[in-house]
């Protein structure tokens, strides 16, 4: 249910910017605007203005997200994609943010961080590439691409470094249980 919920968020925000396209100006996060409009750091994690980058960022959000709901619970789940969006808009803000910046990828991001720690050689699929491959491997190359002009790939690596911490955090806890 979690992860339909962050989705459903989503969507209802860019249909809403759909029909009123001027709005994203007090939902996108910047360091022009932080200080005057401090919710824009939570507010951009829900905001998407292309139908591409909403739908692979809710394609992601769908996969990863029920594989790590399934893995840790909800409460923990909550806790890595707001942690991971968070981290990843404050990434973005202390290491560029001139351009105001949107999107769930930080939080997505993290959700990824997780998997990569919890099941690294979790075989996934990534368009147009034929065969499955290993999620780490994966997530270097959707990092790689991040690089491209225009992509805040600054929130995807605070967003990645969030869940990798906190899927390490959760293989000691586990570990220890064990023990």
């Amino acid at each position: 249910m979690p992860v339909w919920v962050l989705m459903g968020i989503n969507i209802l925000v860019y249909v809403a910017l759909l029909l009123k396209p001027g709005a994203i100006s007090v939902l996108e996060v910047s360091n022009s605007t932080i200080a005057s409009q401090p919710w824009t750091i939570v507010s951009a994690m829900f905001t998407h203005q292309e139908f591409f980058h909403i739908l692979f960022n809710m394609l992601a959000l769908y996969f990863y997200g029920m594989y790590v709901l399934a893995l840790i619970g909800e409460a923990r789940f909550f806790i890595v994609y707001f942690l991971g969006g968070l981290v990843g808009n404050a990434f973005y803000l202390l290491l560029s943010g001139t351009v105001p910046a949107i999107g769930a990828s930080g939080a997505v991001f993290a959700l990824g961080g997780v998997l990569v720690m919890l099941v690294p050689r979790l075989k996934v699929m990534i368009f147009p590439i034929p065969v499955g491959i290993d999620l780490w491997i994966a997530i270097v190359v959707l990092g790689v691409f991040s690089l491209s002009p225009g992509i805040a790939w600054q929130a995807h690596a605070g967003g990645l470094i969030t869940g990798l911490a906190a899927g390490y955090y959760f293989k000691r806890q586990a570990a220890r249980r064990h023990l």
